[in-house]
């Protein structure tokens, strides 16, 4: 039998009332607070970033196709729609390549690639300034122009009410328009009423009316503030464009971890020397730089957790330890070696520590279980995009949390735990 273990075992099954059992109650419950606070911070961050991700690729799919010339503005410069591109960019399956050097692969990153997955969609679309009038009322917005079977298919995730944007049939472009739940509040508009759209196009004015199928919400307030969905058509109308002309195409993969690969595939194996490919995470960099800042709150959140429960338990420990002075002694006495007796703390430490924690993470998951499937706890879109607090589970992240946390405090408590080293054996044995 482990001897330490023993005297641990007949230490912990002990009921009494000393201060010593209190500091331990008192450090499980800041190990399990710690913890809990732990687990909770880095569930609601992933499910915060993917969220919010998942909002911008689903709007904007994963990488954009544009004239060169029109860079990161959403500028409608015309280019023809080839259909052997699209069904090239439709077939992408898994792939391997050598990129070649430039700016746009960094040094760093290995000469040849293999993605994970494909394409699953690329579709074309017309960005076009416009304003959307009704007497006295004025709102700036972008119309972007997709094709209406498209439509149905991608904005049914944002319909707010109404319907998406139909097909016209007998070649006529729809006149249907969706508007964002934020510019239908703005202008005071519902589902079935007209609206003026005014476009300025070569300094003069043109004026087209359209009825409100539908009202989209992303809570991308940005978005909503910018955007209102048409008919690709009837821009082509508008500006003047043939049918085979666009001003860019949307392109959605398969697996995110391939999406700067593919843009650069693309851009080096598939287009013409006047077009660009971008990935969405690049093209709207501001807010997934501002995402990934909140990696820091998590390292900061978590950090502290980890100094909090470790402060706890050198408190603990040190209490435990100066409240068995005459036990050290007496062990001492019958020829026991220091680090054996600073074994039995460091796992009586170990004990409380991983019970500590097991509430902890039973606490922490129990919350994130409740709010994910009942959404109780709720948020400001306006403020934070999304309506309620959500919840990603990161399994790795919690089980890196889990054994660096037991880890750390295990080998800093060998430092205090080296007090036992000092006590001496006939000091504590004649004192009463």
């Amino acid at each position: 039998m482990n001897l330490e273990r023993f005297i641990v075992d007949r230490i912990s099954s002990r009921k009494d009332k000393s201060f010593s059992s209190l500091i331990v109650k008192i450090t499980t419950g800041a190990i399990a607070l710690s913890m809990m606070v732990m687990i909770i911070t880095t569930n609601v961050i992933k499910g915060f970033k993917n969220e919010i991700s998942a909002k911008v690729f689903d709007f904007w799919g994963h990488i954009q196709i544009a004239d060169g010339q029109s860079g990161d503005r959403f500028e409608a410069i015309p280019f023809e729609r080839d259909e052997d591109l699209l069904d090239t960019l439709r077939s992408i399956n898994r792939i391997t390549y050598a990129r070649p050097p430039s700016v746009r692969s960094p040094q760093k990153v290995p000469p040849v690639l293999t993605s994970s997955g494909g394409v699953k969609r690329a579709e074309p679309f017309i960005i076009v300034n416009g304003i959307l009038t009704d007497n006295k009322i004025f709102e700036g917005v972008m119309l972007r122009g997709i094709e209406p079977q498209y439509a149905q298919e991608r904005m049914m995730d944002f319909l707010h009410s109404g319907q998406t944007i139909q097909p016209s049939g007998e070649e006529q472009a729809s006149r249907d328009i969706m508007i964002s739940a934020t510019t239908a509040e703005r202008m005071n508009k519902q589902v079935g009423e007209a609206l003026i759209v005014n476009f300025v196009l070569d300094e003069q004015p043109l004026k087209k009316r359209f009825k409100i199928v539908g009202i989209y919400k992303t809570g991308l307030i940005e978005y909503d503030k910018a955007f209102a969905i048409v008919d690709m058509a009837i821009l082509q109308e508008v500006l003047g464009w043939k049918e085979d002309e666009i001003s860019g195409i949307e392109v959605s993969v398969d697996n995110l971890e391939d999406m700067d690969m593919i843009s650069d595939y693309i851009y080096f194996e598939l287009l013409p020397g006047n077009l660009y490919s971008q990935s969405v995470r690049k093209k709207f960099y501001q807010i997934f730089e501002w995402l990934e800042l909140q990696d820091i709150n998590e390292y900061v959140i978590i950090t502290l957790m980890i100094l909090v429960a470790l402060i706890n338990m050198i408190t603990g420990l040190l209490i435990f330890v100066l409240e068995r002075t005459k036990m050290i002694g007496i062990l001492k006495a019958l020829g026991a070696q220091d680090w054996s007796i600073r074994k039995i703390f460091l796992y009586h430490a170990a004990r409380v520590l991983i019970y500590g924690m097991l509430i902890g993470n039973g606490l922490g998951l129990l919350f994130c279980f409740i709010q994910k499937y009942t959404g109780v706890l709720k948020l400001s879109e306006e403020y934070y995009y999304l309506s309620e607090v959500p919840i990603q589970f990161d399994i790795p992240t919690m089980i890196w949390i889990n054994v660096g946390t037991i880890t750390s405090i295990l080998v800093f408590l060998i430092i205090p735990s080296k007090v036992v080293t000092s006590i001496s054996p006939v000091k504590t044995i004649q004192f009463k």
